[in-house]
């Protein structure tokens, strides 16, 4: 790394890294710790999903007003009341008597996860120049991977090990690393003189976003025609209405509607939406089957994904640089295809799951295909955009994200048939998954569009595709 970066880029990326490495692991240790959680606090399936979704939902719900705030007032500043918030309720987390209390804290801890990764990003790309971006995202995506993919395997240990309250609680030393370490970073930029937050915009857009997919996840225990259901799906409906009629006409949006103008950052998202839908879906079934049905315990079924965050360390970075010869358009079609396969290869798994012949082939081509992926399409999205944007497009892209995993796993039951997940129920999960990530790699074959090649610009590089894609008046939003 100290080849291509300089000293206050090697800080910029390592404040990154664990401030979405810790909001990552929270999003998916937490995983394999549902079944002790249960048995410990009670609660059956509904529960189990209401702990994973209450972190998602309002992660998913804040992240644009995150962005947004990221852009007005700094991204340092949001950075860091992020990671001090997300310590404290970590800690609440670990010592949360009832799994109401702990549903709860865990709905306020997403308010502060949404903080950290869009200003996590938005700091590379501030930091690093356009040549050099898809090299920093790509040492970012390998890291943060880890916590993605790898966080079930340290969820299990603490599980097995010590308690289930372990796996929040050992967020706090990242974060304290993170909180120490952003100290160091350079102070923000003035805010632009009339910047402001777009309060009524932010509101519509927490509304317009969390009720629909409150609406998802409670149907099935409310039922279609309770007034809570209709009443919920209404105003949700009626808010993200509101919310993009509003943001067309007032002169600040938190969302400028104009980036979607931006075909990559379009398409871009559509793909995402299909990839880690099928993502969080694919990895909650196997996580859970593999505990419940076929005999493992927490730790196994943890390790059970260790290889797949081995290829994506050995890979992303190395991909990252790859998308800047051959285009992202190839690697993000690609991708999601092969990772597709890999849960496509779930369906050979039988009522033990025998790890060596079943488990690690089908995890092994997922990595593969994740780590293809994910570089090529954080770069291309973000980079579609201009720099005064950064942020609330990295909100954008993660709510996007974010909300597809939520909505995934809020459907489980559904597209299972059953209300646990027996062998049928997890092939009809994973077979789900498979369809979700071939659909996101097709969009981005079909729909990206890689630059050509000019003097100092490298494909996909913001400076790149901003020229040609983003209309100039965006130029004019909200400082930073």
């Amino acid at each position: 790394m100290a080849r291509w970066t300089t000293a206050p880029q090697r800080a910029v990326l390592v404040v990154a890294i664990l401030a979405s490495f810790a909001a990552f692991l929270d999003g998916s240790a937490v995983n394999v710790a549902l079944p002790a959680i249960s048995a410990d606090l009670g609660g059956g399936l509904s529960s189990q999903q209401w702990v994973v979704d209450a972190y998602l939902l309002s992660l998913g719900a804040f992240i644009l007003l995150a962005g947004s705030l990221s852009d007005v007032f700094g991204r340092k500043r949001v950075l860091m009341t992020g990671l001090i918030g997300f310590g404290l309720t970590s800690v609440a987390c670990a010592i949360a008597p009832t799994v109401e209390t702990l549903i709860l804290v865990r709905g306020l801890k997403g308010v502060f996860g949404a903080l950290l990764v869009p200003s996590s990003l938005a700091l590379i790309l501030d930091a690093f120049p356009a040549d050099r971006q898809g090299r920093a995202i790509g040492n970012w995506t390998a890291f943060t991977s880890i916590a993605t993919i790898a966080g079930p395997a340290l969820g299990g240990v603490l599980v097995d090990s010590l308690s289930w309250r372990w796996v929040f609680g050992v967020n706090v030393l990242p974060i304290a690393l993170a909180v120490a370490l952003a100290h160091r970073l350079a102070e923000d930029p003035p805010r632009s003189p009339g910047a402001r937050v777009d309060v009524v915009g932010a509101l519509l857009g927490v509304a317009g976003l969390g009720l629909p997919v409150f609406v998802l996840i409670e149907h099935a225990r409310f039922g279609w025609d309770s007034p809570i259901i209709i009443a919920a799906l209404l105003v949700g409906v009626a808010s993200f209405v509101g919310f993009v009629l509003w943001e067309l006409r007032t002169a600040q949006p938190m969302l400028p509607m104009g980036i979607f103008r931006a075909r990559n950052f379009t398409v871009g998202n559509v793909a995402t939406f299909f990839v880690y839908g099928g993502l969080s879906l694919g990895t909650f079934a196997l996580a859970v089957f593999l505990q419940q049905s076929a005999g493992y315990s927490a730790t196994m079924a943890g390790l059970a994904m260790i290889p797949s965050s081995l290829v994506l360390i050995g890979l992303s970075a190395y991909v990252g640089r790859l998308s800047g010869r051959v285009g992202a358009r190839l690697l993000m079609g690609a991708g999601p295809v092969i990772a597709g396969g890999g849960f496509a290869l779930m369906l050979a798994i039988t009522d033990d799951a025998s790890y060596l012949t079943q488990v690690l082939p089908a995890v092994l081509v997922f990595g593969l295909g994740m780590a293809v992926t994910v570089a090529p399409l954080t770069a291309t999205i973000l980079g579609a955009v201009d720099s005064t944007h950064s942020g609330i497009a990295s909100a954008t892209n993660n709510a996007v994200s974010r909300i597809a995993g939520l909505i995934a796993v809020a459907l489980a039951a559904t597209l299972g048939g059953s209300a646990t997940i027996d062998l049928d129920s997890f092939h009809r999960l994973v077979a789900s998954s498979a369809v979700a990530m071939i659909i996101g790699g097709v969009v981005s074959a079909v729909g990206i569009r890689d630059a050509k090649r000019r003097t100092g610009f490298e494909p996909g590089s913001r400076s790149a595709v901003a020229d040609r894609a983003v209309p100039h008046q965006l130029a004019q939003g909200p400082g930073r």
